[in-house]
């Protein structure tokens, strides 16, 4: 087994190539693995009905097509979910007014390396008449039009003023890039020996901050080009509750502690040199509630409705609390379905067997920290746009 890899490092390849999911539908996948990212959304859902209830209604006799998006939708069921959510609330909302519901469009857009397919394969049957009402009726059908967007959604995806309702949940945290000083030796950011932000020095904090709060400003600006006038926003990302940007809350358990202590066993074990696992940077930032204000504001498109830090709880689902075991595996598994992409696309397959298997053992020998400590909180904002 090489200690040195050959894998060409993540940081210098171009993450909208290569970020994803874990796609399919095995262990490992996110398919299989988000089950508390759905229960998370559950809990929201009162909110994301407040932002609907302010998206404007086009009640001209010709309207074009109520059209919702949702931004790294990824491979599971649980963005079907949401926009299921979406179309049925607002077709209530017109019903209620006395207004014949327009058609209803829905894009669901991530990275091109998102596996569109297992996703696409989840869809229900797209019911075969024409009258919406009798759609929106039918249980456990589709009544609304489907299209997958591949792309980054730092960038423009769509054409000017054309969507009424944006949503995005558990994606804006992902940074388009790792910031260059953070790889580079000669910076005083260069976070040597470490994986993650979590714990890491203030130049490197600064460094990813920054990152984090330009990307959303590219973010924001794309939207506000694609939005219609009274459309709205819905926003979810991870999310902080201290001040200081080394402590990553909830990612930084995930990331931080034994998946960080996995890769110094592999070097210390020579499987992994040390300049690899250096080179080795998640490119994940939980803001604080101050964080992402600054960049709304700046930006001054949006109207900010709601912004609260929200706590989501657990990203783990367990069936057995008392078993480690359990715990372990689910521990593995959830990092593995969010990181195993770019952990084999810096060190391989074999690496990375090796790699969270450890995790794993790991996770196991601290079980109980690991159910009590593990809670993410999330940044929930609702954006509208006049």
């Amino acid at each position: 087994m090489s200690s040195k890899g050959d894998n060409v490092a993540v940081c210098n390849m171009k993450l909208e190539r290569l970020l994803s999911m874990k796609g399919g539908k095995g262990q490992d996948s996110y398919a299989n693995n988000s089950q508390a990212q759905a229960m998370h959304a559950r809990s929201m859902l009162h909110l994301l009905e407040e932002t609907l209830d302010n998206v404007h209604l086009n009640s001209s006799a010709n309207p074009s097509p109520f059209t919702a998006v949702d931004l790294g939708c990824s491979s599971g069921a649980n963005t079907i979910h949401i926009i299921d959510f979406i179309v049925k609330h607002i077709s209530k909302r017109f019903d209620t007014a006395g207004i014949e519901p327009p058609e209803f469009t829905a894009f669901f857009s991530d990275l091109p390396s998102n596996d569109f397919n297992t996703l696409f394969q989840l869809l229900p049957p797209l019911v075969s008449n024409s009258c919406m009402e009798e759609c929106l009726a039918a249980d456990g059908n589709r009544s609304y039009f489907v299209a997958g967007v591949p792309g980054s959604f730092y960038r423009r995806l769509f054409p000017a003023r054309t969507i009424d309702i944006f949503h995005s949940a558990f994606s804006l945290h992902w940074l388009s890039q790792v910031p260059e000083s953070v790889t580079d030796r000669r910076s005083a950011a260069y976070n040597r020996g470490r994986v993650f932000i979590h714990g890491a020095g203030e130049e490197m904090a600064i460094a990813y901050k920054r990152q984090f709060q330009a990307d959303l400003a590219e973010f924001l600006r794309a939207r506000a080009a694609e939005v219609k006038r009274g459309g709205a926003m819905f926003l979810v990302c991870l999310g902080r509750t201290s001040v200081d940007p080394t402590d990553q809350g909830g990612a930084g358990l995930l990331f931080g502690t034994h998946f960080q202590d996995a890769w110094d066993d592999l070097v210390r074990e020579g499987l992994v040199a040390a300049e690899k696992r250096d080179g080795f940077n998640i490119p994940v930032y939980a803001p604080s509630l101050q964080d992402f204000k600054e960049v709304v504001e700046a930006d001054g498109s949006f109207t900010i409705e709601k912004l609260v830090v929200y706590k989501g709880g657990s990203p783990l689902v367990v069936s057995e609390p008392d078993d480690a075991s359990e715990v372990g595996r689910a521990f593995a598994s959830s990092c593995r379905s969010v990181a195993g992409v770019l952990v084999e696309a810096h060190i391989g397959e074999e690496l990375s067997n090796e790699l969270f298997s450890r995790v794993e053992r790991r996770a196991t020998s601290h079980a109980k920290d690991v159910l009590v400590n593990l809670q993410f909180f999330h940044i929930v904002a609702s954006l509208s746009f006049t």
